[in-house]
């Protein structure tokens, strides 16, 4: 299976991942230490390829992320700024961010609120991470909400050797 990305989209927080999605929308935004939201991770016309959780820690969020049928090798992972993959990905909109950011983790001027450290697929295709991002909440009444009214989207693309 080529699969190129995953998209997975949570109850209000969407993680879109190019060749893999599963939309959902509506409800309350969690908040609160241990809040959580979750997402099926699919392709778009497919079955379950794994899911992902948010849950809101004292100092940030974390996404655990456990999906197969993925290409091996390395996938960025992003969250954008907007909770829709309709009606395509373009609908996510741009990488979460405050202005004066700039993209990637390593960037000396700061990164995007929503850059995250790539995940990495093994050589059966599989993912199981723990990615921990201190710069957002799922509280939509604090600075930096993913959970905001039009939600966010987790983007990983798979980056070519």
């Amino acid at each position: 299976m080529n699969i190129r990305s995953i998209v997975f989209l949570g109850v209000l927080a969407v993680l879109l991942l190019v060749a893999l999605v599963g939309c959902r929308s509506g409800g309350a935004a969690p908040s609160g230490i241990g809040a959580g939201a979750g997402a099926e991770m699919k392709p778009p016309r497919g079955e379950s390829m794994g899911t992902a959780t948010l849950t809101q820690g004292p100092n940030g969020v974390l996404v655990p992320v456990d999906v197969t049928g993925l290409v091996p090798g390395t996938h960025g992972f992003h969250i954008h700024e907007a909770g829709s993959c309709s009606p395509d990905f373009s609908a996510a909109g741009d990488h979460f961010a405050v202005e004066g950011q700039e993209h990637g983790c390593m960037n000396a001027g700061g990164s995007h609120t929503g850059d995250m450290p790539d995940i990495y697929a093994a050589a059966d295709g599989t993912v199981r991470a723990d990615v921990f991002n201190d710069a957002i909440t799922l509280d939509s009444g604090a600075d930096n909400p993913v959970m905001d009214a039009d939600g966010s989207t987790i983007i990983s693309r798979y980056h070519q050797p």
